[in-house]
């Protein structure tokens, strides 16, 4: 018999539209003679099952099932491609948790430490995983420029430090424009990370649980035509996204290592792609992404199609070890 998926989609962040691109891909690669998919688009002003014709269905919250010509359909997994708020920062996890229903993330708690990048800074810091210079504000508080330059250096960057897609960061090159970084950032999050600025090559690291195994995937090399990985460098072809990464056995090795190391120091399950400079050879961790890009142009699909492991049966994968 076949198993019901609901593929939630949306949120309540600015990456909506991203997270919306990234349903539809899983919708589409899903095997359907195995499962009945469907498209759920969660959104701040209404939780949906959405039809091929675009008839919508309104979600029963109770236990996230919903009524179609008189029939209740509920589910028997949910695979999460909300990309920040509900899904990526605990939030809809939590919720699913206590009704019981199996997701493709890791437990809520994992996925609002890693979505905090202060915290989850924090956390591997405590294991000696090399990390940028920081310092942390939050709205209201007072602070001095000359403080955190001095901290920090220049240029450094500023990022509101729950939020996705490089929306509200900024590098900063001269004290006079930290203030007007800081206000940007204040537009996506109420707390801001200051970070000295690493001069080295860029990764991005997919980790993932496949067929019940860490799994380290190829890694990729990220060389942004902008001044640093930003929206358009990620999603508008302003960069270089090369896998596998050019580094040597030494680099890779080590890289390899860390990633997996963090993987599990977060005690993280299911998807998670994260990135890291390296300099001097030494990975430096940035941040973890638990619900990355997941469309055939995305950073962790081209990895994982490099290990030769198809979207089909990425997401498939992503499904059993949840309902297992």
């Amino acid at each position: 018999m076949k198993k019901n998926i609901a593929i939630v989609m949306g949120g309540y962040s600015s990456e909506v539209n991203i997270s919306l691109q990234s349903g539809a891909v899983v919708y589409k690669h899903l095997n359907k003679e195995k499962y009945n998919t469907y498209k759920v688009h969660i959104l701040s002003n209404k939780w949906v099952v959405v039809d091929a014709d675009e008839t919508e269905y309104p979600i029963d919250k109770n236990d996230f099932s919903f009524t179609k010509n008189t029939t209740k359909i509920t589910f028997d997994c949910v695979f999460n491609a909300i990309h920040g708020n509900p899904g990526e920062n605990g939030s809809l996890l939590a919720y699913f948790d206590l009704i019981k229903m199996k997701h493709t993330s890791a437990p809520f708690y994992q996925m609002a430490l890693t979505f905090n990048k202060r915290d989850s800074l924090s956390v591997v810091k405590h294991y000696d995983i090399p990390t940028a210079k920081s310092v942390y504000i939050n709205q209201g508080d007072t602070f001095s420029t000359d403080d955190i330059i001095q901290k920090v250096g220049l240029p450094c960057f500023v990022k509101p430090n729950n939020a996705g897609s490089s929306f509200g960061i900024s590098k900063v090159h001269s004290i006079e424009k930290l203030i007007p970084a800081i206000e940007k950032a204040y537009k996506e999050d109420s707390e801001i990370l200051i970070e000295s600025f690493l001069d080295g090559t860029e990764v991005s690291v997919g980790v993932i649980q496949y067929k019940g195994e860490t799994t380290v995937l190829p890694i990729t090399e990220i060389v942004s035509e902008n001044d640093f990985f930003d929206y358009e460098a990620k999603y508008l072809g302003k960069s270089k996204e090369i896998t596998p990464a050019r580094l040597t056995e030494q680099q890779e090795a080590k890289v390899r290592e860390i990633a997996k190391k963090v993987y599990e120091i977060l005690n993280m399950s299911g998807f998670s792609r994260s990135e890291y400079i390296l300099v001097n050879d030494e990975p430096h961790f940035l941040e973890m992404n638990t619900v990355p890009g997941l469309t055939e142009a995305s950073i962790l699909p081209q990895q994982a199609n490099q290990a030769g492991i198809s979207l089909s049966e990425l997401f498939e994968n992503a499904i059993e070890m949840a309902i297992k």
